[in-house]
């Protein structure tokens, strides 16, 4: 295949199964400062519209495909199966074609028909299962037949909507756009307790486990929350909700934490029979553009350095390995 016409402009990459979610939004966040046409295809796959990037960076379009896989191998150990073609679906069916280890497809406007006619039917990016059997049980077994069945034969096969979708895919069709995706503006945690739990320092030191989760979600993430909620179930099926809003916007343990044992303290527990714990940070919005009040207090900016410290060892050694002091009792 060719690689430099810029006609093949839409990029689809698939991520190895089961990557994390702050891994899978670093990998977001590389694609960004390629183009900022990226969207988001949780949980593990993502698209990029490169016109406007080619203008901008002044290479083909394959170049900034195999520049997006080998920063994301390099910054992140992450490696990506990529898909490049003029349409979102036929990228997508392409991504999936790449080397199962990582690597690039890349498929020309002019070779479209070709790259696609020999694939399997369940190869073609939005065919599922139960699709594809009723495809071959028809004796329909490759999208080059798919592409030369007539529209309605198919849309009685498949049915109205999916058959006529699948025609025009099969053909290289798909005029959906890439469409920009922002950070979600919530991000939230639970804990579901074995038993009734009644002991209040146990209640507040899982809560404790949770703030430090979400914060260092938050972190990752480089987003600030301007509210916390916190819920509270209860055996009887009952439950309880509290949003607080922060003084100001932040992703520390500390302020988060302080917000938190505020609202368990506003539920007025005493011998009330939980069953669960829920904490969602709320608003959230990119922390670069969160203004951060200069701080006069030493023993704070003491905790914050620690807690940066902490992230680094972290996200270097794994999750959990350094946590607050408080929450050492679970490892005994």
């Amino acid at each position: 295949m060719t690689r430099t016409d810029a006609g093949a402009t839409v990029m689809h990459l698939r991520m190895p199964l089961g990557l994390a979610e702050p891994a899978y939004r670093e990998v977001l966040e590389l694609l960004a400062e390629i183009s900022p046409v990226t969207q988001a295809l949780p949980p593990g796959a993502a698209l990029v519209e490169l016109r406007g990037a080619l203008r901008y960076h002044w290479v083909p379009a394959v170049q900034l495909a195999e520049r997006a896989r080998v920063r994301a191998l390099a910054r992140l150990s992450v490696d990506l199966r990529i898909g490049l073609a003029p349409t979102w679906a036929t990228a997508a069916t392409a991504s999936a074609q790449a080397p199962e280890y990582g690597g690039i497809t890349v498929v020309e406007p002019d070779q479209v028909a070709d790259f696609l006619a020999p694939l399997p039917v369940d190869a073609l990016h939005g065919i599922g299962p139960v699709q594809a059997s009723a495809l071959t049980a028809y004796g329909i077994h490759s999208v080059g037949m798919l592409a030369t069945l007539p529209l309605a034969t198919l849309q009685r096969v498949l049915g109205g909507r999916a058959g006529r979708l699948a025609h025009d895919r099969a053909r290289g069709i798909d005029p959906r756009p890439v469409t920009p995706k922002v950070l979600p503006l919530s991000a939230a945690v639970r804990h579901r307790f074995e038993r009734q739990e009644m002991d209040g320092a146990a209640v507040r030191a899982r809560l404790l486990d949770l703030v430090v989760q979400l914060a260092a979600s938050l972190r990752t993430r480089k987003q600030v929350a301007r509210g916390l909620t916190l819920q509270l179930d209860f055996a009887a099926g009952t439950r309880w909700t509290k949003t607080l809003r922060l003084p100001e916007a932040s992703a520390h343990d500390e302020d988060l934490r302080t917000a938190a044992y505020r609202l368990m303290d506003r539920a007025g527990l005493q011998r009330g029979r939980l069953v669960g714990l829920f904490v969602r940070a709320e608003d959230l919005v990119a922390a670069a553009t969160a203004s951060e009040q200069i701080s006069f207090d030493r023993s704070r900016e003491m905790r914050l350095r620690a807690e940066q410290a902490m992230d680094r060892a972290n996200h270097r050694f794994g999750k959990g390995s350094v946590t607050p002091a408080a929450l050492l009792h679970k490892a005994a």
